[in-house]
């Protein structure tokens, strides 16, 4: 059992009514990082800073919620990170405040009181979304630190693609890697995430297949029927 405690009401309405405005703060941080990296040589001053102003303040949104969600938990400090790892994580690692969106979509689905896709599908979704959020925001922090990295092998953005893909999907082609400190914590991030996400999508595939199997064989008219009933038993 989880030792996360119930949410106080208050918090709970906080966390319902800061869903969207969170989900916006995080494409614009991921905007304005993505913008800052990839066209950093073709940026105007007015317009780099404008991208720094956005990822900054998008950062201590993010802080600020997490400070009011603390005060509203009436938990002490240090329980809170404990109960809220993934949360305070984020915080500290706003680039991975996109695929905390993944939960608007859940929010989405329920807004009738009852999800529009099962379960192995939810799953499956999920992790899709997770993992293309993940990738993209690997790339860009990957590029940003590796293209000028001396004897670095990734030197564009598609390397760097091509890099997150080949890790999340933990093949591992070898023809490209990160030299970086920060490009090799990231890496192992990105191995982490990608065994557990691909591996429930996986998991989940092979359920819905079983359970879809085992349905059409329970179907009426699809047993042999008893033995003895053929033409000809006598």
């Amino acid at each position: 059992m989880s030792d996360r405690p119930p949410k106080p009401p208050r918090q709970e309405r906080w966390d319902r009514r800061m869903e969207v405005p969170l989900a916006v703060a995080s494409l614009v941080y991921l905007a304005g990082y993505a913008v800052r990296v990839l066209a950093e040589d073709h940026l105007p001053r007015l317009g780099a800073d404008l991208c720094l102003a956005a990822i900054l303040g998008a950062w201590a949104f993010f802080a600020a919620d997490y400070g009011v969600r603390l005060r509203l938990s009436g938990l002490h400090p240090l329980r809170f990170v404990r109960t809220h790892l993934l949360d305070t994580v984020v915080v500290l690692l706003p680039l991975l405040r996109p695929v905390r969106m993944v939960t608007l979509y859940d929010r989405v689905q329920r807004r009738r009181d009852k999800p529009r896709l099962g379960l192995y599908a939810r799953v499956m979704v999920y992790a899709s979304l997770s993992v293309s959020l993940l990738g993209f925001a690997a790339a860009l922090t990957v590029y940003h630190y590796e293209a000028d990295a001396p004897g670095a092998s990734i030197r564009t953005f598609g390397d760097s693609v091509w890099w997150a893909c080949s890790t999340l999907s933990t093949v591992g082609y070898g023809d490209v890697s990160p030299v970086t400190p920060i490009g090799r914590v990231v890496a192992v991030g990105l191995m982490a995430c990608g065994l557990a996400l691909l591996g429930a999508v996986t998991g989940s595939f092979s359920s819905w297949l079983i359970q879809a199997f085992t349905r059409e064989d329970e179907k009426p008219g699809n047993g042999e029927g008893p033995r003895g009933d053929s033409p000809g038993a006598s």
